[in-house]
């Protein structure tokens, strides 16, 4: 499964719970985007969640 490559964030797992209260397995995915950063002057492709993507754009 996907994870961020920079934090490390994947993908998280609970239950579904309908009106009857019958708890059935489900999982949450990570919004993870493979974008083109440059470090230390070259180009890296990485897969980022999109809170990193947010963070690196700001800086």
């Amino acid at each position: 499964m996907a994870k961020c490559q920079q934090c490390g964030k994947g993908p998280q797992f609970g239950n579904n719970r309908p009106w009857s209260k019958k708890a059935t397995r489900r999982h949450w995915d990570v919004n993870i985007q493979k974008v083109t950063i440059i470090e230390e002057g070259k180009p890296v492709s990485k897969r980022l969640c999109t809170a990193c993507l947010k963070t690196a754009t700001k800086s």
